[in-house]
């Protein structure tokens, strides 16, 4: 276990729920490289201890049970980044149950252990994909209705609503970061995954590219350590604001596949399946705000991320 000394100026105690998953992994090991102490709290449902970088402490723990706050207790933070979720569109439309257990009462519960901490800011992960619903217009900026079609959107949303409570009352300091279709190295394509990680371990795996309806439907697809960049830049600026967290523009789901059909040497064609409820079937974030307010821009192109997605996939194979 790590000492908690006082960190430099300007270098803070950071608590990284879900930080064994795919994009909180990412998150912690960019704050240890900016010098900041970094604990991870994780309950390895869908996380792997094998992410977590081995200069972070490590307690395994569930956001939603009473033993968090002894995780406060001994990592001491002065700032948590919130990523644990369940994070599957399509589990939350089977089991919206489970979906608010985690996504809205885990949050509350890590909230109250916030106060009571005296934690000086809170970065919250959310969604841009599943929460403003099917666009009225695109690209979707933070002033697009918020018309989730899915349990998930909804539970994403309602802990904002739930920060914005804990701000008023309890002067606890946010942002929150919307993101767009994150991919990248780390992402398991097997559990929640995104459609890059599937995509690559099919085609790596020479097995069936599955795509669900027409596959013309758009997201916008950003690069895992482009977020994380996101994240680090929140834990300074951008108090109760929300930010769109993407690159700006769609691109179908056929163009992704043909970029990674090209770039793995598949040989098979894709077999289209029915479209799956609760999915968006166009979606793109505006992210000028981020740009001015938090200086963020994505800094990686798809096709490049997609290059270091793959190599990395097949490393680990």
């Amino acid at each position: 276990m790590q000492s908690h000394s006082e960190p430099a100026a300007g270098k803070k105690r950071v608590l990284v729920t879900g930080g064994a998953g795919f994009i909180g992994s990412h998150v912690v090991d960019l704050l240890l490289e900016h010098g900041h102490e970094v604990a991870v709290v994780d309950n390895l449902s869908t996380g792997r201890r094998e992410n977590v970088n081995p200069r972070a402490a490590f307690f395994l723990a569930d956001i939603g049970a009473p033993d968090v706050a002894a995780v406060f207790d001994a990592a001491r933070p002065q700032a948590v980044v919130h990523l644990a979720a369940q994070a599957s569109v399509t589990v939350s439309v089977s089991d919206p149950v489970r979906d608010a257990t985690v996504n809205i009462l885990g949050s509350v519960n890590l909230l109250q252990q916030c106060v009571r901490s005296g934690v000086e800011k809170f970065v919250y992960v959310s969604t841009g994909g599943a929460l403003y619903g099917e666009p009225q217009y695109l690209p979707c900026d933070e002033a697009h209705p918020i018309l989730p079609l899915s349990p998930y959107g909804v539970s994403k949303y309602t802990v904002e609503r739930y920060l914005y409570f804990y701000r008023q009352v309890h002067g606890l300091a946010y942002t929150v970061l919307r993101l767009a279709n994150v991919y990248g190295p780390r992402q398991d394509p097997f559990g929640e995954a995104g459609v890059v990680a599937i995509f690559t371990q099919r085609m790596l795996d020479g097995e069936q590219v599955v795509i669900y309806g027409s596959g013309e439907q758009e997201r916008d697809f950003v690069f895992v350590e482009d977020c994380a960049r996101a994240a680090v830049l929140a834990l300074a600026r951008g108090d109760g604001e929300a930010y769109n967290i993407g690159c700006g523009r769609g691109t179908t789901v056929n163009a992704l596949f043909a970029m990674m059909k090209a770039l793995t040497g598949y040989a098979r064609e894709p077999r289209y399946d029915p479209p799956r409820p609760g999915d968006v079937f166009r979606s793109f974030l505006n992210a000028d705000k981020a740009r001015r307010e938090l200086g963020w821009e994505p800094a990686v192109s798809l096709e490049e991320g997609l290059r270091r997605t793959i190599a990395h996939f097949r490393q680990n194979r």
